[in-house]
């Protein structure tokens, strides 16, 4: 950015050093929302955790790992919400979040494991669901081991039966995926794109050739996490399938925050694989940070997995300067047809995100952008 200009009260104007197809949208998202500067010159560092917006709630209480506290705000430019007040409570275990909702200790939960769905059938309750821009998927050492070679990253893809988790482990709630765009971006998705076929011999076949057969790999699962999808047990069954073509795989199993910790400054010396999961606001926004040779971690991105294509590298700088959707969009499914080809993750799945609620709570719907909006909820 090279200058903001306000035009009128409605009205600022941004002059960028050059042209940038993304920014608009990243304005509409919590990483590039306008803040209040007064509150930044007020709380410094502490910034953060003394949030001030112009939203339909206002910031009352942040108990670490316990609860967030907002109020309805009485001066939101639609009126005030109905809601006097959200707690909004972190429950990162899946069985603890299911019972305090089967107990009426909350109104609402989001991330419903699948296996607890049929626990929410009947008049009690209300189930949401809205697909959203959201791609699971194994995060590949090509550095170094056997995942440098190609043909290993494409036989780890044959070998994943991923249509059989997302059945039996998601219960449905998800769809395989084809590559590293999720279908949610319409505009951007390559829909000619068809999802790797689960095909145990070729995948056998493949990593004989690469003269991989018992290669010994390390594999990293979280616990649970931000959009993980009940990781353990797909972690799980992904072991086994790999475990079925040859490959003798070892998982390591960490907490969200400290997994995080061990892969985003690389998979080097540590690990062969690694599950993740984005949810992003444009078809730029994981491709760039994430596989890019110039968004390696030791570059300060979430290339974990040091893919490095020149190509790929090309047609990312353009999509992002390019402000022409329709090229964008042709520049984007290049991509994708190299990435897949590449195969520098094991694509798993497109998650369809999900909520419950009570059946005293009303007018709540899930999103496409996965943003939690509670201004017309109401609670009887």
């Amino acid at each position: 950015i090279e200058a903001v200009d306000v035009l009128d009260a409605q009205t600022v104007k941004f002059t960028l050093d050059a042209p940038y197809a993304p920014f608009l949208s990243n304005l509409a998202y919590p990483t590039g929302l306008i803040v209040s500067p007064t509150a930044v010159a007020e709380h410094g560092a502490e910034f953060g955790r003394n949030p001030s917006g112009t939203g339909a709630f206002k910031f009352a209480e942040w108990r670490s790992n316990e609860a967030v506290v907002v109020e309805g705000n009485p001066d939101y430019w639609t009126g005030a919400p109905d809601l006097q007040a959200v707690v909004f409570r972190p429950i990162t275990d899946a069985n603890t979040r299911t019972a305090e909702m089967l107990a009426g200790g909350i109104d609402l939960m989001v991330e419903v494991p699948p296996v607890a769905l049929s626990e929410f059938q009947g008049d009690a309750y209300t189930l949401v669901e809205q697909a959203g821009p959201h791609v699971w998927f194994l995060i590949l050492n090509a550095k170094e081991g056997p995942f440098a070679d190609k043909r290993v990253r494409q036989a780890a893809n044959y070998a994943v039966n991923k249509q059989a988790i997302v059945n039996d482990v998601l219960e449905g709630t998800a769809a395989v995926a084809a590559g590293p765009t999720p279908p949610a971006f319409a505009w951007a998705y390559n829909e000619a794109l068809e999802p790797y076929p689960y095909d145990p011999e070729k995948a056998k076949a493949l990593i004989a050739e690469a003269g991989a057969e018992g290669a010994e790999l390390t594999f990293y699962v979280t616990e649970g996490g931000s959009g993980m999808l009940d990781p353990v047990a797909m972690g799980t069954a992904i072991q086994a399938d790999l475990q079925a073509v040859g490959l003798k795989v070892k998982i390591e199993t960490y907490e969200w925050n400290t997994f995080l910790g061990q892969v985003n400054p690389g998979l080097e010396g540590k690990a062969d694989m690694a599950e993740m999961a984005w949810m992003t606001n444009d078809p730029d926004t994981l491709p760039f940070l994430a596989l890019r040779t110039g968004a390696w971690p030791d570059k300060g991105g979430f290339n974990s997995g040091y893919y490095s294509n020149p190509e790929v590298d090309q047609l990312l700088e353009a999509a992002r300067a390019s402000t022409d959707q329709a090229e964008r969009a042709k520049l984007y499914q290049d991509m994708q047809v190299i990435v897949q080809e590449d195969a520098p993750w094991v694509f798993v799945a497109n998650w369809k995100q999900n909520a419950v609620t009570s059946d005293r709570v009303e007018n709540f719907t899930l999103q496409p952008s996965f943003f939690l909006l509670l201004d017309d909820v109401v609670k009887e």
